[in-house]
């Protein structure tokens, strides 16, 4: 798989709030667990987050990212981010994380519209962790994981200190408009 330099990577992607990570140095973590194998299938394996704070691959996910990503108060999503991207086999930033979601053949989203809503109304990390892995499954491991990381680390941020009073800053809103718009048609001009 080629590597991507920042420059390309910042020429193709739009801002992503990534919490002081670099998308490229993001994605070369991410690409680097093609020739770590282990790395990988320690990260997949796990059951729920709390299960990647006991493992070395966790660690060397966190040795490559900000130092804010490995504070006490950031670990958890930290874990999220990681245990996540490790299940995915394809970077797609052709489309938002949800607007993968909403997008299918037939006029039919990827993920159910009952299934969104679960995924966004998720109470707890662990049950986001496991609705957002079923997710991945069905866009077949093929994502894209700056929005990914971006919805992950949104979420948990909102879990930890409540949505923003600003409807429109909600990732609920946000993950909204992306998953609804693409499946919008386009209309026609009636207007005489």
């Amino acid at each position: 798989m080629a590597e991507l330099s920042s420059n390309e990577l910042a020429s193709k992607e739009p801002y992503y709030n990534l919490h002081g990570a670099e998308p490229a140095g993001l994605m070369r973590w991410w690409q680097s667990l093609d020739d770590n194998r282990g790395v990988r299938a320690r990260l997949r394996r796990v059951d729920r987050p709390d299960d990647a704070l006991l493992t070395d691959s966790f660690f060397q996910f966190l040795s490559m990212m900000p130092q804010r990503w490995a504070h006490p108060s950031h670990l958890y999503a930290s874990a999220l981010v990681a245990t996540a991207l490790a299940q995915v086999r394809q970077h797609n930033s052709s489309q938002r994380f949800a607007a993968q979601l909403g997008s299918g053949d037939n006029d039919r989203p990827v993920m159910s519209e009952l299934r969104f809503k679960q995924l966004i109304k998720s109470r707890t990390p662990e049950e986001f962790f496991r609705r957002l892995l079923r997710a991945i499954r069905l866009l077949n491991n093929s994502v894209n994981i700056l929005s990914l990381t971006e919805g992950i680390l949104h979420w948990y941020e909102e879990y930890l200190q409540g949505p923003d009073r600003d409807p429109i800053k909600r990732l609920s809103v946000k993950w909204a408009q992306d998953y609804y718009l693409p499946r919008k048609k386009p209309t026609t001009d009636t207007a005489a």
